[in-house]
């Protein structure tokens, strides 16, 4: 049996799916605007590029820019596109239809929201915030959430000259004090929605830890691995009736505590998936 046919495999024989998505998620999606200076990042962000040099908007969104209005510039136009660029394939359709007879949850460290726009929102737990809210960046006081949308609209046709002006930066509405993007950084809001992500991945664990539980990882790397990566091994490996599989074309590893019952995937992941996809439809339409 070839490694896609033992996936298949598995995930027929599996009572409930988790599965854990990092970065590599979007890079097998084709959203390649992230750390590179690729022609879909060009297209976008070819004044911003050509003065800084940065290359992918997640290194921009770091780069020391002259004046806070000229970031503010290259934040919403960011927020633009990671909001309205759709998958380049049909990679999260691919997961759709692995997963789609079976009890399932994701959870994910991607801030992009794509997971979100696929699957019900209960069944998707972004752990790690997320690019589609803004928060204060004072959270003694204020503890909202701004969803970024209304901030778009109104914003972005007044940007001059990459430019906003000082009067039209978004302010909290409690105290006044800058809003930032909701994602993992030291001023990082850890309230409500935060626990409530984390609840939700809980309480599906919670309900199938005796049953047969296949744990997928999909591209997560070495920048964080303490959110899904060992959190799966450590389950699987005290979780008797699960099993782990990895797809990672570059660092697709497993503890040495639970290789006998774990399968890595180092081939390309969009083939991957979109071979398992058919198989798995194959056998359904069987």
């Amino acid at each position: 049996m070839n490694k896609i046919d033992n996936v298949a495999k598995h995930i027929q024989e599996a009572d409930a799916i988790i599965i854990g998505a990092g970065s590599g998620m979007s890079n097998a999606a084709g959203m390649d605007f992230w750390y590179e200076a690729s022609p879909l990042f060009m297209k976008y962000m070819k004044d911003f590029y050509e003065k800084y040099h940065f290359e992918g908007i997640f290194k921009g969104f770091y780069n020391r820019f002259d004046s806070q209005e000229e970031r503010w510039a290259y934040l919403l136009k960011m927020l633009k596109m990671v909001s309205t660029i759709p998958p380049q394939n049909d990679v999260y359709d691919y997961v759709k239809t692995i997963v789609k007879d079976k009890p399932f949850h994701i959870i994910t460290t991607n801030q992009d929201m794509l997971f979100k726009k696929f699957f019900p929102d209960e069944r998707v737990s972004e752990i790690q915030g997320s690019w589609g809210f803004f928060q204060s960046k004072n959270t003694d006081t204020d503890k909202h959430l701004y969803p970024i949308q209304s901030y778009l609209d109104e914003l972005i046709p007044k940007i001059e000259n990459n430019r906003l002006a000082k009067e039209f930066m978004p302010k909290s509405e409690v105290d006044g004090s800058p809003l930032i993007p909701w994602v993992r950084g030291p001023e990082f809001l850890e309230d409500q929605k935060y626990y409530e992500e984390y609840d939700k991945a809980n309480r599906f664990l919670g309900k199938y830890r005796n049953k047969k539980i296949l744990f997928i990882e999909i591209g997560v790397g070495w920048m964080t691995p303490m959110f899904i990566q060992q959190p799966f091994w450590e389950m699987t490996n005290y979780l008797p009736n699960s099993f782990y599989i990895n797809f990672n074309p570059k660092d697709a590893l497993t503890n040495p505590a639970i290789a006998d019952r774990s399968l890595l995937i180092q081939s390309d992941t969009e083939e991957a998936l979109k071979q398992i996809a058919q198989q798995i439809q194959g056998g359904q339409n069987g």
